[in-house]
């Protein structure tokens, strides 16, 4: 079972991942709004508000957003689009709801690395653990274990979470 204020904090945490690099996309396009309009919507959601439809609508325009651009604001947008997914974080103990939780800090990561003043991968992975609370790393353990699909993102996914898991719950990761 998860709470609305578990909900809340895997948003929370997938809201400022993705403030890390959502200038990326807008200085790409910056006559797109969606992956902000997206990112907007995750944030009204981990502040309190209601969980609704237009988090999954605005996910999904973020997504098509990304398909417009190449590289570091494509996944900058992608990193929008999944923290306003990810309020929709499901409690069946499924690998693939994993997703849910760091898909978007993987596109953190990948957008800061593929930037021209670009970070090492040990960087950008710090920045995203640098955000994470107790309360994800705690709702990340009650899911099995990341698959690895050979796609870029879900090798940064599946490295995340690795570390994420070792991390001691005590502390936190940030």
């Amino acid at each position: 079972m998860l709470t609305l204020d578990e909900l809340r904090a895997i948003t929370a945490f997938n809201v400022a991942c993705a403030e890390l690099v959502i200038d990326v996309f807008e200085v790409a396009a910056p006559d797109d709004p969606r992956p902000r309009v997206a990112l907007d919507a995750a944030a009204a959601f981990a502040a309190g508000g209601p969980r609704t439809g237009t988090q999954r609508v605005t996910a999904l325009a973020a997504h098509r957003a990304a398909k417009e651009v190449a590289s570091a604001p494509a996944h900058a947008a992608m990193s929008a689009g999944d923290a306003a997914a990810s309020g929709y974080l499901h409690p069946l103990a499924d690998a693939a709801q994993v997703g849910h939780i760091l898909r978007g800090p993987a596109h953190c990561v990948l957008a800061r690395m593929q930037c021209t003043d670009a970070p090492s991968s040990e960087e950008a992975m710090a920045a995203v653990f640098g955000l994470v609370t107790a309360t994800v790393v705690d709702v990340l353990r009650r899911y099995p274990r990341a698959d690895v699909r050979g796609k870029d993102v879900s090798v940064v996914v599946s490295e995340l979470d690795s570390r994420l898991r070792a991390v001691d719950a005590q502390e936190g990761a940030g």
